[in-house]
């Protein structure tokens, strides 16, 4: 197509993006409270776990907190229940451009790639409540913890993203592998260093410090890494037969056939 015919379908695709977005933003607006609930869900774990040992409470500040916390609730939640959508109008515009085994390794990716990701969001949810409980549990006896919902939001939505994230991680070392660029000998041989490294990342990516939600972003990666490094050896197992099939006669020689 011209590129003005690749620009109109670029806009259509953007629109019906945007309408769905709207859409499904305003049937948040009515599971608002629910929304609230799940948010809120790790804090009130936290707080209960903590008991009489520290006086916290959650709060909103200012007289437009209210509805900016709705609005701001009620958008996350719309971009993510409508990210099937749109990122299939992403992929319905690429996918011409592409040859078909770009398109079957894409189609492979995007199939693996979204349940990791969804995992490592649940990872995330399940270790938040003993972050926070770590983190309020450092609030002096004589003092109270308030929590503003707005930075508790940011922190909530940078957790579960992190660990989103990082569960993607091994799935590009098989990507980079299968494009020749990292053979699985290198997993192998750096194998301390990717340990040390891993380790490394969970302390620094996770919002919070304690080291159980480090262990518990590090470990799954680390095992993620091992399913890696078998699929990389698999791989280059397989090139290096083909290889080897093929070696006994050069590259400029006719063959027999």
């Amino acid at each position: 197509m011209a590129l003005s015919d690749h620009l109109r379908e670029l806009r259509a695709r953007i629109i019906r993006s945007v309408a769905v977005l709207v859409v499904a933003f305003c049937v948040a607006l009515f599971f608002y409270d629910q929304l609230l609930e799940l948010v809120m869900r790790p804090y009130n774990h936290a707080q209960e776990s903590l008991g009489d040992k520290v006086d916290t409470t959650a709060y909103i500040k200012g007289a437009t907190g209210p509805l900016l916390l709705q609005m701001k609730l009620c958008g996350v939640a719309a971009v993510v229940a409508s990210s099937p959508y749109w990122l299939f109008q992403i992929w319905g515009f690429v996918m011409p451009g592409l040859h078909p085994h770009e398109k079957k390794w894409t189609r492979i990716f995007i199939s693996i790639a979204g349940p990791l990701f969804l995992i490592g969001v649940a990872t995330g949810y399940y270790v938040l409540p003993k972050g926070l409980d770590v983190l309020i549990g450092f609030t002096p006896a004589n003092l109270k913890s308030l929590v503003e919902f707005g930075e508790y939001f940011s922190f909530f939505t940078r957790m579960l993203l992190v660990f989103g994230i990082a569960f993607e991680i091994p799935l590009f070392v098989i990507l980079l592998n299968l494009a020749g660029v990292l053979p699985g000998r290198a997993l192998a041989k750096y194998r301390p260093w990717i340990i040390l490294g891993t380790m490394v990342f969970a302390a620094v990516a996770t919002p919070s410090t304690d080291p159980f939600s480090m262990l518990m972003l590090a470990i799954p990666m680390l095992i993620l890494f091992g399913v890696a490094e078998v699929i990389a050896r698999a791989v280059d197992r397989a090139r290096g037969r083909r290889r080897e099939s093929t070696q006994q006669w050069g590259d400029d020689e006719l063959s027999p056939l």
